[in-house]
């Protein structure tokens, strides 16, 4: 379909636009964003029109492609600034706009295209954007797309976002700092997370300075940094030190762990590494593991689970990551982080740490983009209303079909003669979640159900006067991931089942 759009007239694709069915024409955006030919962007251009609220799910699927697009063009880009401009959006289609422009950035520039009109008016919306953000989940969505981009001229800004704003923010910004390359995390990075893991400055809220923690371990850290990191659980609640103890042993068991030799080394002192120190009780964990290792890839899953002192799950955090030949790519992350709740439960906080509000929510990353946040609920009227109105209907978080591969390459051969290859891998993806909170019965239920189908076509082309060959190979496989934890906290201590169920994968 994305070979016949790049061939066809701006007015064959936008008459195809207008006469599609309903339940079609999601497919034939999608299809148009990933020909990125003149003629499908003009249409698209045309056809989607951005103040009607009726065409708000559309929109949608047009900002997702564009933000996955292997390969963006400068026009990609325009046409989502363009669409973006000047416009009354409805919250969640600017939200996930701007997440589009981040990554669309951050793309380009992968191409060695940063130079171009298109990405410096890109950056520059983002950068204004964020300077004249006033409401904090405003700033949040401006953070997230500056962690799509990975630009290193936008690390002081990340700084100064890290410690100087309120938990939320602070987490966004960390979030995008360690989206960043490991050369570009500098000493005065270093230093900025030493300041917040010890609380130098002021007092931050725990999954902050847990995530400071992770940004020295994972980059190449100092052996005091390490050192440093370990003795400062001795002073930790109980979970948090629980959390971070399993994280510095799980990096001696993980091969390609940055910090794996230091740690070896600083495990050779028993006045750390011994039961004392490490027996936390706590039902924190983190864990790592692969999933596949091959001579050029390895796979690996991991799951992090963080409670509060009195038992409730704070966040947790489920990860498929694929490393091959020096790079890492996120290829799934869902984080669920539900807070406030120890308020809700009669629970005291630390000391210092200012009342968070009662919230529950997901983010997910996907191939290396951070799509826009999903809130179950916001603040104690809000959960008693989805608690009482509740249809029970799973949160769609991404669900459509995206371009992942798309390579056209000619090889000359020896014999003088050519060969032309094509290489292009699609995926269908759903992926949704549910939260069920249960005052009477006092559980937690959340479920992520993942569905995705891929497909990869390739072609070889010999094309002479005397000889015409073909090969061609098409692949495709099916499969589908449920993660449910159910948590009951209606006695001590809490009770919690994890479940990750995978059905079986057809191959073809």
């Amino acid at each position: 379909f994305i070979r016949m759009l790049r061939s066809a007239k701006k007015r064959d694709v936008l008459e195809l636009l207008r006469r599609a069915p309903e339940e079609a024409c999601p497919f034939i955006v999608e299809a148009a964003v990933a020909a990125q030919s003149v003629a499908s962007l003009a249409a698209l251009s045309e056809f989607l029109d951005f103040s009607k609220e009726e065409s708000k799910s559309l929109l949608e699927k047009f900002l997702y492609a564009a933000a996955f697009s292997p390969r963006p063009s400068g026009e990609l880009l325009q046409l989502v600034l363009d669409k973006l401009e000047g416009k009354q959006l409805a919250p969640e289609t600017w939200e996930m706009g701007i997440v589009a422009v981040g990554s669309l950035v951050g793309k380009l520039c992968q191409q060695k295209l940063c130079g171009l009109q298109e990405v410096e008016r890109g950056v520059e919306t983002i950068l204004r954007g964020l300077r004249g953000a006033e409401e904090e989940p405003e700033v949040v969505i401006y953070l997230l797309a500056l962690g799509n981009a990975m630009l290193p001229g936008t690390i002081p800004t990340l700084l100064e976002h890290a410690e100087e704003g309120p938990a939320a923010v602070t987490a966004a910004a960390i979030s995008a700092l360690r989206r960043l390359p490991a050369r570009h995390l500098s000493s005065k990075v270093k230093r900025a997370m030493r300041r917040i893991f010890h609380e130098k400055r002021k007092s931050y809220e725990k999954t902050c300075r847990l995530a400071a923690a992770e940004i020295l371990l994972d980059n190449h850290p100092s052996p005091m940094d390490v050192t440093n990191i370990l003795l400062a659980t001795k002073e930790m609640e109980t979970e948090m030190a629980k959390f971070l103890l399993l994280k510095v042993q799980n990096s001696l068991h993980t091969h390609h762990h940055p910090a794996r030799k230091i740690i070896k080394d600083i495990m050779g002192d028993p006045q750390i590494n011994n039961y004392n120190f490490f027996s936390k009780v706590g039902a924190s964990s983190s864990f790592s593991g692969p999933l596949t290792v091959t001579q050029d890839l390895l796979s690996t899953f991991g799951l992090d689970l963080l409670f509060l002192e009195g038992g409730f799950l704070r966040k947790s955090i489920s990860e498929f990551s694929l490393l091959s030949r020096g790079q890492r790519l996120r290829a799934a992350q869902v984080t669920i982080e539900a807070q406030g709740m120890e308020s809700m439960m009669g629970e005291n906080t630390s000391d210092g740490e200012e009342e968070p509000e009662l919230m529950a929510g997901m983010s997910v990353t996907f191939f290396d983009v951070q799509l826009r946040p999903v809130v179950f609920f916001q603040g104690y009227t809000d959960l008693m209303a989805k608690v009482l109105l509740s249809s029970g209907e799973p949160t769609s978080v991404v669900k459509g079909n995206l371009l992942l591969m798309d390579h056209h390459q000619v090889i000359p051969l020896q014999s003088g003669l050519q060969v032309t290859i094509k290489l292009q891998g699609g995926l269908g993806l759903d992926i949704s979640a549910n939260m069920d909170v249960g005052i009477w019965e006092q559980e937690l239920k959340t479920s992520i159900n993942t569905r995705g189908s891929f497909s990869m076509d390739f072609q070889a082309e010999l094309d002479c006067p005397f000889l015409q060959a073909t090969l061609r190979s098409q692949t495709e496989v099916e499969t589908s991931i449920h993660f449910d934890t159910t948590l009951r906290f209606s006695s001590s201590p809490v009770l919690m089942c994890l479940q990750l169920r995978e059905e079986q994968v057809p191959y073809r």
